[in-house]
């Protein structure tokens, strides 16, 4: 019935709750010069009220906390709103019953004091103090556990980066491309020497680039336009009408990066899970949305695969960009089509996190 986290949690709570009222109590009763038992109407009264404001205000406050980490995480501005919502039931709590019982219902409940004006207003006042540093102190330590477990995840992402980044720009450009290319340029030969020119300077093009950035896993949007035209090109002599890819591209692609072949990842993706052929094209779209993200679409005519989808290509290219932003890549599958958008990262911006985290 109850979790042994919960537990724990209430038994500290608990304790906290009894070191507070006792060091209250003990510095109240040596200021008036008073001693009592515990075990009558009013040190009962106050300590029952020290505990119910206590387990709400933090309760509460969790429960807030929680759900700020859900939508993304916890910064200054929603820590001060969360703040307000806490001290926004605490305040109007504490002022209502202490109201109740030392003005209606104090003989009632047998609270003793000479001035129930002057206890009342310093009840309150210390309820809201206690209140106070109870809501700080728990914003206060959920952030740090926040920063803990970033950090963390960036050290897990550095590691991962490390080990998969030669295997990642290994396995982009697949060995069968080139077979493909090689086959597709001995035709040309025969056919049309212009053209296989061309081709071969292509070809040498794309691995040209992926020598000259097999150590970044960021590319400027330029670059990768470049290296991903000749792709385009190949694909248009290779599969001649079948394959129509088009570029819709409004942004400046100076001012953005993005996951080196991540592009040219997304369109063989493509390729692979569709048929294609003259009478029934495949169309891929790559346009930009709103200036800070991109769109692959392509129209739906799946293929039967042997062993199935695993999805690793799109799985590499989410844990890349998790690497430099919270931006998520989406993935959306309608019966028509498939489509992926992948955010613009801003150079400047990607710099600054790198060094932050380095």
């Amino acid at each position: 019935m109850f979790s042994k986290k919960g537990v724990r949690k209430f038994l500290f709570r608990w304790m906290v709750v009894n070191v507070v009222f006792l060091l209250i109590k003990l510095s109240v009763e040596h200021g008036q010069g008073e001693e009592g038992t515990f075990f009558e109407p009013t040190p009962i009264f106050y300590y029952l009220t020290a505990f119910l404001f206590f387990m709400v205000a933090w309760e509460y406050n969790d429960r807030l906390i929680y759900k700020q980490l859900e939508r993304g995480g916890l910064d200054f501005k929603n820590s001060l709103i969360i703040f307000g919502k806490t001290m926004a039931v605490l305040v109007p709590m504490t002022a209502i019953i202490y109201y109740v019982a030392l003005f209606p219902l104090r003989e009632t409940i047998g609270i003793v004091c000479e001035d129930p004006v002057l206890e009342f207003r310093g009840n309150v006042l210390r309820a809201w103090l206690l209140g106070f540093a109870v809501i700080f102190v728990n914003l206060f330590y959920f952030t740090m556990k926040q920063k803990d477990e970033l950090t963390r995840q960036m050290e897990d992402l550095k590691r991962e980066m490390m080990v998969s980044q030669y295997a990642m720009l290994k396995n982009q450009i697949s060995p069968h491309f080139l077979f493909n290319s090689l086959n597709t340029l001995t035709s040309l030969m025969y056919e049309d020497r212009d053209l296989a020119s061309d081709f071969v300077t292509r070809l040498a093009s794309s691995y040209r680039y992926i020598l000259d950035n097999r150590e970044r896993d960021l590319v400027t949007l330029q670059k990768e336009l470049g290296f991903l035209d000749s792709f385009i090109f190949m694909m248009n002599v290779r599969h001649k009408q079948a394959v129509q890819i088009q570029l819709e591209i409004k942004v400046n692609p100076e001012k953005y990066v993005i996951p080196t072949l991540s592009l040219q990842m997304l369109v063989e993706n493509a390729l692979k899970h569709n048929r294609y052929s003259k009478e029934k094209p495949l169309k891929v779209v790559i346009s930009s949305i709103q200036n800070d993200a991109l769109a692959i679409k392509n129209n739906l005519q799946k293929r039967e695969l042997k062993n199935g989808t695993t999805q690793l290509g799109i799985k590499n290219i989410k844990r890349r960009y998790a690497f430099y932003t919270n931006k998520q890549v989406l993935v959306r599958e309608e019966t028509d089509h498939f489509e992926v958008i992948i955010p613009l990262l801003d150079e400047s911006i990607t710099k600054m996190n790198l060094k932050a985290i380095s």
